[in-house]
């Protein structure tokens, strides 16, 4: 067992907040000291009450996914002596109503494209380093809504 944790600050500042004219902007902050800005989604909440430049938490999740699927990727695929020099990958998280009614990421698809040093493993092996990396990816394992591989 190990425990993760993250910080959260917003603060008011002078603005109204009866009448939602407040900014979503706010922090996180890790432990290693991390600071990333962050935001509700443009989608949700119209600029400039939001950051479109600041992270949203259904790209987090998204690339949460996505980092947690890689690294277990890259340690099944060094265990299994084949090389990458690079691995690239564009998240998405589907934002839409679930079979409860409620707003919900229902899917999330990772698209890696993965550079290999020298041959590239067969689609089996490949496709074998994809399903065991997701079974063993804790945030994938976390989440109700569906994770796709693609590629």
């Amino acid at each position: 067992m190990s425990l993760h944790t993250a910080e959260v600050s917003w603060s008011r500042g002078d603005a109204a907040f009866l009448d939602h004219g407040y900014s979503r902007a706010h922090v996180w902050r890790f432990d290693g000291g991390a600071e990333v800005p962050a935001s509700s989604a443009p989608t949700s909440v119209a600029p400039p009450l939001s950051d479109p430049s600041a992270v949203d938490p259904e790209e987090a999740l998204a690339a949460a996914v996505a980092s947690c699927h890689m690294l277990f990727f890259l340690a099944l695929a060094a265990k299994a002596g084949c090389v990458i020099d690079r691995y690239d990958d564009r998240a998405e998280a589907l934002l839409e109503r679930d079979d409860r009614g409620r707003m919900s990421v229902t899917r999330v698809t990772l698209r890696p494209q993965i550079v290999w040093s020298g041959p590239a493993p067969d689609a089996g092996t490949l496709a074998g380093f994809h399903e065991q990396a997701h079974r063993l990816c804790y945030i994938a394992n976390s989440i109700r809504g569906e994770v796709v591989v693609e590629g």
